[in-house]
């Protein structure tokens, strides 16, 4: 078994592969979580910054993570081609406005869930975790392919011979 051409395939190679973006998605909405966390904590507790405002600042760290991991690593487009800043504005006006709708749809499962049906809040939690997750993948993803057929599109090789 050829373990340096897997790990080369998770890990190192641009992708298109749905499981494999899947897969390193994984891993960054885990770094963002731990950024958005310790910010959060970090600011809250040694800066004095009021709990409602570090969990804004917070998330928008998160968020930029995210953004600046996925369009490089998950979701990365030829690296040949280069998106316009028309282009990577749009691109990060909808990653984020997917990240809000998951923000909203945390705290409408966490709701539902605990206030309606009667399930403990940290298991509520653990369900809208897995859901947010996976309303984030797929919008991004489409979001990105989007983005990125908009690059193509405008990208023309021979003017870069």
């Amino acid at each position: 078994m050829d373990f340096s051409g897997i790990i080369n395939r998770l890990f190192r190679q641009n992708t298109d592969n749905l499981l494999i973006q899947l897969f390193r998605y994984t891993f960054v909405g885990g770094a963002a979580f731990i950024a958005d966390y310790l910010t959060l904590y970090l600011l809250t507790e040694f800066c004095g910054v009021h709990y409602l405002v570090s969990a804004s600042l917070a998330f928008l760290v998160g968020l930029i993570l995210n953004y600046v991991i996925s369009t490089r690593w998950v979701f990365n487009p030829d690296p040949q081609v280069k998106k316009s800043q028309e282009v990577k504005t749009i691109e990060f006006i909808g990653y984020a406005l997917v990240g809000v709708i998951g923000l909203g749809l945390n705290a409408l499962i966490i709701w539902l869930f605990t206030s309606k049906l009667g399930l403990y809040y940290m298991l509520s939690k653990l369900i809208s975790t897995a859901i947010v997750f996976l309303w984030n993948f797929i919008g991004r993803r489409i979001l990105m392919a989007k983005t990125n057929r908009m690059a193509e599109k405008a990208y023309n090789p021979e003017n870069h011979l």
